[in-house]
């Protein structure tokens, strides 16, 4: 008990740091949800960074949201997901998923060398503008080990490609001939080609607002982008399973003990997949939807208290020095992705 409290203590100052950081940004985000909370969080966390050198007793609990409160936001994320929902409605836009996501894996992990990025980063992005913005890139960054830095990244560069997104692909889908008498075609792609869940609902509810469709776009869009969010598990257990033979090719584990997939299997993951079983079981016996409300809205704060952690351990001079080829590859997955999900979407008969 005298270990926990003094443990507690020694975490106190940068976890209510953070949480400070996060209220703010958290009340930004409500008044410009196209921006998102984390991004705000993450600013104003490498703002004070740059004069906020030595971070003395706060560094422990900096350390410890940017990297397990962080875990347990995926976790409570999964309490949003009702499997049996997704697999009902989600299973038409498949096809299309899979592809924009291998497109985007595809195009980082050729890049990443050509381009002279660091691994991480580039995993990073692809991972963040395939499945689901700051949520992949939340999964992803303990798996592969990234540090602060390849997050802030990451998560700027997803930032920069959803605001274009929200901005333009209304006009982009009246353009090329999207039905304006229903949303379906307009939620697919927004559910596919958008990257983070703020963002998302963002571009659809600007289509339901142009064509007066009241939230059938919104709806469609958002069980796609739940879709899409299923895809942290596999992406997540096959990048800990590379993050661990790269450890012992690198001579960092001891070739002799093999690979061990326990020791390689991220267990916040295991975390993630039973929420979402029992979201399921729940909502399927009768529970009503908002009794998993808090814990979803829970999920969406800690992933913004935890990048202003994240902001907080950033340097944002060396980010902006370094950022051109992590925004040259974001924009090459952006249109690669954008691309491929109209090629499918067009072959399927969808628009």
């Amino acid at each position: 008990m005298r270990r926990i409290l003094e443990k507690t203590i020694q975490l106190a100052p940068g976890v209510a740091i953070s949480l400070i950081i996060g209220l703010i940004a958290w009340f930004l985000g409500r008044l410009a949800p196209v921006i998102g909370g984390p991004i705000f969080a993450i600013l104003m966390g490498m703002i004070i960074a740059v004069w906020w050198k030595d971070k003395g007793k706060a560094s422990a609990g900096i350390g410890f949201t940017s990297k397990y409160i962080l875990q347990t936001a995926v976790v409570l994320l999964g309490f949003g997901l009702d499997l049996a929902v997704v697999a009902r409605t989600g299973w038409q836009s498949l096809p299309i998923i899979i592809t924009t996501i291998a497109i985007s894996l595809i195009l980082a992990f050729v890049l990443r060398k050509a381009m002279n990025i660091d691994s991480n980063s580039a995993a990073l992005i692809g991972v963040g503008s395939s499945i689901c913005g700051g949520s992949a890139i939340a999964a992803t960054a303990p798996v592969i080990e990234a540090d602060d830095h390849d997050v802030a990244q990451s998560i700027s560069v997803i930032f920069f490609f959803n605001v274009l997104a929200a901005l333009f692909f209304p006009y982009l889908g009246h353009l090329i001939g999207m039905s304006t008498t229903s949303g379906e075609a307009f939620g697919i792609f927004a559910g596919t080609a958008v990257n983070d869940t703020s963002s998302v609902t963002a571009t659809a509810a600007t289509w339901d607002t142009m064509w007066n469709l009241g939230s059938a776009t919104l709806d469609k869009a958002v069980t796609v982008k739940l879709t899409r969010t299923l895809a942290i598990i596999p992406i997540t257990l096959i990048l800990a399973y590379m993050n661990e033979k790269r450890k012992i090719r690198n001579g960092q584990k001891d070739a002799k003990l093999g690979f061990s997939f326990k020791r390689a299997f991220p267990l916040f993951i295991a975390w993630f997949i039973l929420a979402s079983l029992i979201t399921t079981i729940a909502l399927h016996v009768g529970a009503p939807v908002s009794a998993f409300t808090f814990l979803k809205e829970l999920s969406k704060f800690l992933i913004i208290m935890a990048m202003a952690a994240i902001g907080l351990n950033s340097d944002i001079v060396k980010l902006v020095k370094t950022g051109g080829k992590a925004l040259a590859l974001g924009a090459i997955c952006w249109i690669g992705i954008t691309v491929m999900s109209l090629i499918v979407m067009k072959l399927m008969g969808l628009f």
